[in-house]
């Protein structure tokens, strides 16, 4: 699974940067870079999650349509900022709940 997500990554780095070898979008190349980046920091934010199974569930199908958000503007250049920002939904679903209901993991009883 781990060398399933390190080949995605080097996939997606390969196709961003061919695309601009093809197109030479400098902006296009930075936005994509930087909008790969913000995919990754949610997909590695969104392991707190990891408590409540179906949030998580969720919040990796988000992952993957913000994935999939990146290469729709890759190839056709259309910015889905809505796909791509909907990760932070169930992030922050999961801060609501732990803030309302408490984590359950305190020391003391």
């Amino acid at each position: 699974m781990k060398t399933l997500v390190i080949i995605a990554v080097l996939v997606t780095l390969v196709i961003v940067f061919f695309q601009f070898s093809r197109n030479k979008d400098l902006k296009k190349l930075l936005l994509s870079l930087a909008t790969f980046g913000l995919v990754v920091a949610l997909a590695i934010i969104g392991n707190l999650t990891r408590p409540v199974i179906a949030i998580y569930i969720a919040h990796m199908i988000l992952v993957l349509g913000a994935w999939g958000g990146l290469m729709v503007y890759v190839f056709k250049g259309k910015y889905y900022w809505w796909l791509i920002f909907s990760p932070v939904v169930t992030i922050g679903l999961f801060l609501l709940l732990e803030l309302l209901t408490g984590s359950g993991h305190g020391l003391i009883d």
